[in-house]
């Protein structure tokens, strides 16, 4: 490395961030980055660990542990200490499609493994790729090229979210002629309806999308694959498809009094809020959809977080959190060392909104509502929360949350957003392909495969792991489109 000493010379320092008073405001992003000349210094912390636990992207008791990508990410911190950014934007983009999108969105789970992190803070390389990555924007270094040769194969992607996008680069890049079909008005897919502006601004989309569209990409929106345009019509069509379509089925809460006016699933909220802000260019904010209304968001993941800071920017009286599980602790317990995933309480930038302008964590942990109460006109005026305790199911001995009897309570409700997850893929798509499904409803493969049991048909991203994070998504594109290259091709250089 380097700077050998490096993680002894200097602290931890992270990008500016605004106030939340500040950002509150507006829909903008508001975590910036360091100087160069700072952001080496903090480059300069990475170790010469001998094992590279950042990098790794494996499976520890059921949870990931370093990037599923395998960026080097050694190399990458040591050629940005050396100031040399233009060469580790190029191995960055050796394994990596859209570092500009996880560098702002990801959970880095390279840094929850970085050994530096085991006995200090850990180093900054989510901030260290997203200057990277920025500064290659910046001098042009970033292209998609345009092929020499063209195979003759073609091949339609179905959804233009994480995944979508990635299998459509490097499928692009061998020389298929590819085609994204996407469902919705603009591309993106998850990137574009499921992540708030403030946590990822569109027009990052926008910039790539336009550099694949000029490298011979096609994309088709308001293409609704399986309803507007039949499966069997690509599947005539091309050599090869790619179900890309994420797991867009909501978990619902079933509950006396669910068709009340006033529940909605988060990512149809989410999606409004965005879809407004686009259609206006940022002009015209949607704040009818929380202002002055209590919300109660169910759901402690990241999708319920977003749905925090989102009401409290349109104007919402009250934001509760609901979290079934317990609070988890401030630090690792021992059933939990280094390297895995540290199962730790996080305050998010929501919550941190909520703190700032309620005064209180808005997460409540194990509860979950019992009842939504309506008024006379059908809309939701209160909800019912029950207290949740862990009992041990003595037919399966497993652990699962039931009611505290007695602890029933009325809260005042004019909005319930419900982020409990996603069940998996969507029946009309993977119908329409005739496409074998698991219990989940994942397309289902073979173990480490991509391909269906449809001849010509493979799958990546949610729709074949389950509800998972963007980068894991990124890299399902980018494993599928290796293994529809090995198909047609017979080999891959992917």
């Amino acid at each position: 490395m380097g700077k050998a000493t490096g993680f002894m010379e200097y602290t931890r320092a992270d990008g500016p961030v605004r106030t939340e008073e500040e950002r509150v405001r507006d829909f903008n992003e508001f975590h910036g980055l360091l100087p160069v000349a700072e952001q080496r210094k903090q480059a300069a912390r990475c170790m010469d660990c001998g094992i590279p636990f950042c990098q790794a992207g494996v499976m520890i008791s059921g949870m990931a542990s370093g990037c599923p990508l395998h960026n080097l990410v050694p190399e990458i911190n040591d050629l940005v200490y050396r100031g040399r950014l233009a060469e580790a934007y190029r191995r960055l983009s050796v394994t990596h499609s859209f570092p500009e999108f996880t560098s702002r969105v990801c959970p880095a789970l390279c840094e929850a493994a970085c050994t530096c992190g085991l006995a200090a803070a850990p180093v900054t390389t989510k901030e260290n790729e997203r200057t990277v990555i920025e500064y290659a924007y910046a001098h042009d270094l970033v292209t998609e090229p345009i092929p020499a040769v063209r195979t003759g194969k073609k091949v339609a992607v179905v959804g233009s979210g994480p995944s979508g996008l990635a299998a459509a680069q490097l499928l692009n890049r061998r020389g298929h002629e590819v085609t994204v079909y996407e469902r919705r008005d603009r591309i993106g897919g998850l990137l574009r309806y499921g992540i708030p502006n403030m946590k990822l601004d569109k027009s990052l989309i926008d910039r790539r999308v336009q550099l694949m569209e000029q490298a011979g990409i096609r994309f088709v929106v308001n293409a609704d694959v399986g309803r507007d345009v039949a499966a069997s019509d690509l599947l005539s069509s091309y050599d090869s498809v790619v179900l890309a379509c994420g797991a867009s089925q909501p978990r619902d809460i079933q509950a006396p009094g669910r068709d009340a006016e006033g529940i909605r699933f988060a990512v149809d909220f989410l999606s409004e809020v965005t879809k407004t802000l686009l259609d206006s260019n940022g002009t015209q904010v949607p704040v009818k959809l929380a202002e002055g209304k209590d919300v109660i968001v169910i759901g402690g993941g990241d999708t319920g977080n977003d749905c925090v800071g989102t009401c409290i920017r349109l104007g919402a009286k009250s934001v509760t959190q609901l979290e079934m599980m317990p609070e988890p602790p401030a630090c690792r317990l021992a059933s939990n060392p280094w390297p895995e995933w540290p199962r730790v309480l996080k305050v998010d930038y929501g919550q941190e909104e909520a703190i700032w302008k309620f005064g209180a964590d808005p997460r409540v942990y194990q509860t979950t509502v019992k009842e939504f109460i309506k008024d006379k006109k059908g809309r939701l005026k209160e909800v019912v929360l029950v207290s949740l305790e862990a009992q041990k199911d003595e037919t399966t001995g497993r652990m699962r949350m039931v009611e505290v009897e007695g602890s029933e309570r009325r809260v005042p409700a004019q909005l319930v957003l419900i982020a409990a997850g996603f069940l998996g893929s969507e029946a009309y798509v993977t119908e329409a392909f005739g496409v074998e499904t698991d219990a989940r409803t994942n397309v289902k493969t073979a173990a480490g495969a991509y391909a269906t049991s449809k001849k010509k048909v493979y799958v990546a991203g949610d729709m074949h792991r389950g509800q998972s994070l963007v980068v894991w998504a990124i890299s399902e594109g980018r494993q599928a489109a290796r293994a529809v290259d090995e198909e047609l091709m017979g080999y891959s250089n992917l």
